[in-house]
């Protein structure tokens, strides 16, 4: 039962495509910091790979609202027998601006924030970050921003408070209360606009967003702008066996998706790719795997492949369905060891991490997988050398995290949790285990020509 590194059991020909296969993901994830960027990203690999947006054919994808994709592949079957289907989610813990965000304070220009998914605040404060998004002007059009990322951009910071005066107001709080999420204000601005009397600082950065994008103070209502790490995807490690890089979770499962849906001759199976929005808030609202999307995206490609299809139809392909939920896990912490259950826990450098169950303590909101999927899934992994392993998220009263699986086993298909391990999870820096990232990708290949 003890799994062993996986690198044990790869060749110097193996590790240089680990290594190739990495870079291109990280290519991905300095592309694709926001649920907008990634499903750009993705369209784009999909269109170059012969996917189609406009015509039915054997390679068809839809974008819903410019947040979500999903990708379908016409397989030797016939659709109504059940798809294989692997969903993973593009959105990623981070902060969003306030839809009135510009105010200045003791001489400077500052933006409000409000949090979006699980994060630990004070990780957030004093590092590089970057602006990104959308804003739609009164007369309709948009406009996109990307400030902080280029060599000679600006970026942005959280102020935080000098070690000299935080003994009270922070050192002696609990940790999770040091940093409160009112107190998750961007430094902006400096530079007073000449001859301004009242709020001269913000009227000057005001006028900047006026003169480069056309944008207005009012047009923050009708805004999508997210504050993201500045930081770019790096190697980690002298053996440069690892990835750092915001956005990991669940982003290393999109790109693998991504790739595997692309892979290859004709599937036996229809395959069906489901890139989702708004995981990290309960997969909640019209770009969520819960909308009608999913449905509605089914009902077009069966009419391209000249089917009627009708509900039943829909419901009893779903339900004859086989998927993976695919996202990431907490690998065990070398520091933190003790919020493991170390018999159940998945490591970095181990491969793929099959999850039966998630949900919170005892398995609330969990989808907990049939034993007979869990062993269909083990030997298929098993026929094609796959490296995996199985875990859990930490001690069962710890705490726990839930996935997209529940919301598609509420149509009767067959779906287990998998994905990549990854250690400082959820926070601007997350890192994965490149052997465990490439492993993704070859189960995923497998898994659609299954």
């Amino acid at each position: 039962m003890q799994k062993r590194s996986g690198w044990k059991q790869k060749s110097k020909k193996d590790i240089q495509e680990i290594f190739r296969y990495c870079e291109e993901y990280k290519s991905f994830l300095d592309r694709s910091k926001t649920e907008r960027e990634a499903a750009r990203s993705i369209r784009d690999h999909l269109a170059k790979n012969g996917f189609s947006e406009d015509h039915p054919g054997e390679k068809v994808f839809r974008i819903n609202r410019g947040k979500e994709v999903i990708a379908f592949r016409k397989g030797e079957k016939d659709p109504a027998e059940g798809l294989r289907i692997i969903v993973a989610h593009i959105d990623a813990p981070r902060l969003d601006l306030k839809q009135n965000p510009v105010y200045e304070d003791v001489d400077l220009a500052l933006l409000r924030t409000h949090y979006y998914g699980g994060i630990k605040k004070y990780q957030w404060v004093a590092i590089p970050l970057a602006l990104h998004g959308v804003v739609i002007r009164a007369d309709g059009t948009a406009v996109e921003i990307t400030l902080g990322e280029a060599d000679d951009d600006p970026v942005f910071l959280i102020d935080d408070l000098l070690p000299h005066l935080s003994r009270k107001t922070q050192d002696e709080k609990r940790l999770s209360e040091a940093i409160e999420g009112e107190k998750l204000i961007v430094l902006f601005g400096n530079i007073p606009l000449a001859g301004a009397e009242k709020d001269a600082v913000k009227q000057s950065v005001l006028n900047i967003l006026k003169g480069r994008y056309g944008i207005s103070e009012e047009d923050f209502i009708s805004a999508e702008l997210e504050i993201v790490p500045a930081f770019k995807a790096r190697d980690v490690g002298i053996d440069r066996s690892m990835i750092g890089a915001y956005g990991q979770d669940d982003r290393a499962s999109a790109f693998a998706l991504l790739k595997a849906i692309c892979d290859g001759e004709a599937p036996q199976q229809p395959c069906l790719a489901i890139f989702a929005d708004k995981e990290e808030i309960g997969s909640e609202g019209n770009t969520s795997v819960r909308s009608s999307f999913l449905q509605l995206f089914l009902y077009d490609v069966l009419a391209g492949m000249g089917i009627k299809a009708d509900e039943a139809l829909i419901r009893r392909m779903l339900y004859s369905s086989k998927a993976l939920s695919a996202d990431v896990n907490g690998a065990v912490n070398p520091t933190f060891q003790d919020v493991h259950e170390k018999q159940n826990a998945c490591y970095l450098g181990r491969g793929i991490c099959i999850s039966k169950f998630t949900g919170h303590l005892g398995k609330s909101g969990a989808s907990d997988a049939n034993a007979e999927y869990v062993g269909e899934i083990r030997r298929l992994f098993d026929r094609a050398g796959v490296i995996w392993q199985t875990g859990e998220m930490g001690k069962i009263d710890e705490g726990g995290g839930g996935t997209v699986a529940k919301f598609l086993a509420a149509y009767g298909m067959d779906i287990i949790d998998c994905g990549a391990p990854l250690l400082t999870m959820h926070s601007p820096y997350e890192i994965s285990g490149k052997i465990d990232i490439y492993e993704t990708y070859r189960a995923f290949q497998v898994f659609f020509r299954s």
